[in-house]
């Protein structure tokens, strides 16, 4: 087993995030604009600001280096490669989208169920293809 080469993980880490970022726009900017613009309204809230954008784009990118982080943690046991990148997305998955969504979307009735489901199994691909695609950038150092 290889030292961890910190560059790599870093650059995977980041491709993961811009990866995920872009098709969360995609999902919740394009195909479910509309209804985040209905859900948002019956909250009498505005629309999503530059700045909340901003703010998601950041957090997109930060979930990507942890992503790819945990993949480096455990593609000694599991392996290198896309499954094992797809393992790690679906952990950040879980723990970033899918938990705080049902909890605050689905259980709270904050926002309609349809929704709540569109946007979580979107978040699904975009972490995850995110995560492959930043994984395999990913290659240890040699000792």
């Amino acid at each position: 087993m290889g030292k961890i080469n910190i560059g790599r993980l870093i650059l995977g880490g980041l491709v993961a995030g811009l990866v995920a970022d872009a098709l969360a726009y995609l999902v919740d900017g394009v195909i479910l604009a509309e209804r985040w613009s209905d859900a948002m309204g019956f909250l009498n809230h505005t629309q999503f600001s530059a700045t909340q954008w901003v703010w998601f784009n950041i957090l997109g990118l930060i979930g990507g280096l942890i992503a790819v982080w945990i993949y480096v943690g455990i593609r000694p046991r599991f392996g290198a490669g896309p499954l094992t990148a797809a393992y790690a997305g679906i952990t950040v998955w879980i723990l970033t989208s899918a938990i705080p969504n049902f909890e605050f979307m689905w259980v709270l009735k904050l926002f309609e169920r349809h929704l709540t489901v569109y946007t979580t199994l979107g978040a699904l691909v975009e972490i995850v293809v995110g995560t492959v695609l930043g994984a395999a950038l990913y290659q240890e150092d040699e000792e």
